[in-house]
């Protein structure tokens, strides 16, 4: 075999849904079986105590504060080089401090390749004001203020996210941001994006602020990069109704990397299971195959 750098590698983001419940589910099965080098985990909901081991991997956890709620994990074949969390290593951007307890960040410096990834879970929204109707919403009525929180997240995100990849490109690694963003860019993200157009994750202001985070010097998303302007690959289906059985969700999971990164991948997938009584979680992983680095 040659050198782990010439190697071409797998990342996968995956929004466990708790990953308690998620490891009943089977989640070890299909840990060992993708056997992906890099796999980041959103929503771990559990205190870090019962997170468990990873056999085959280092874990680097970040359980955040809110019983039950929000942490992830980055798990790496090779102990990384370096882990940062909002807590050992708080946001500079302004407006990311009452984020930082929560479980919501976490960044590490692969030691077998010049590649920091970074593993996001974005605050999921609400309908600003304007769009909310009593009797016609799942949630009560709260004037847009969980749409408001969202974006003073958002807003804050793109500078600490655009401070985080200038520093891993002047440490001469490349950068990778994978995450539930709780946001589809594009039509080709959503089954029915007309109707979506209205809902949390694909509002004008949630799109746009998508666009604001990529471009060709900035960061790709490598899924339309690798598959191009076609609908899909899908990773979040409600558990109600037939919808993972007639294919109708979202992509809101994403992996979003430097230029070159973005050019060495060839493959992304999503990781549905063939039927609803096996599934894992309400989303699927997204997996990446990426050429070598280095």
């Amino acid at each position: 075999m040659g050198s782990p750098v010439a190697d071409s590698f797998t990342v996968a983001t995956f929004n466990v849904n708790g990953i308690r419940a998620a490891r009943r589910r089977g989640f070890d099965h299909w840990l060992r079986a993708r056997a992906a080098d890099v796999v980041a985990l959103q929503e771990l909901r559990c205190p870090a105590s019962e997170v468990g081991t990873f056999p085959g991997y280092s874990a680097a956890v970040d359980v955040g504060s809110v019983a039950g709620r929000n942490g992830v994990a980055v798990l790496t074949r090779v102990p990384a080089d370096a882990v940062r969390s909002w807590v050992t290593h708080p946001p500079t951007a302004r407006g990311l401090g009452e984020f930082a307890a929560q479980g919501r960040y976490l960044e590490v410096d692969l030691a077998d390749r010049p590649l920091t990834v970074a593993c996001v879970y974005i605050p999921k929204g609400g309908l600003p004001a304007r769009l909310q109707r009593p009797g016609s919403m799942r949630e009560p009525p709260d004037g847009g203020l969980r749409h408001a929180r969202k974006h003073r997240f958002l807003a804050a995100f793109a500078r600490e996210v655009h401070r985080n990849r200038l520093a891993a490109l002047r440490a001469g690694r490349e950068f990778l941001l994978v995450g539930d963003l709780n946001i589809a860019h594009t039509r080709h993200d959503v089954t029915h994006w007309r109707a979506a157009r209205t809902m949390d994750g694909f509002l004008p202001e949630d799109r746009e602020w998508f666009d604001t985070v990529l471009g060709t010097r900035r960061l790709v998303d490598v899924v339309r990069r690798v598959n191009g302007e076609r609908p899909g690959p899908l990773t979040w289906w409600s558990w109600a109704g037939q919808s993972f059985a007639k294919d109708v969700g979202w992509r809101v999971d994403h992996q979003l990397a430097t230029p070159g990164l973005a050019r060495r991948a060839t493959a992304a997938v999503a990781d549905k299971e063939p039927s609803a009584d096996e599934r894992l979680s309400d989303h699927a992983p997204l997996v990446v195959t990426y050429g070598p680095l280095g």
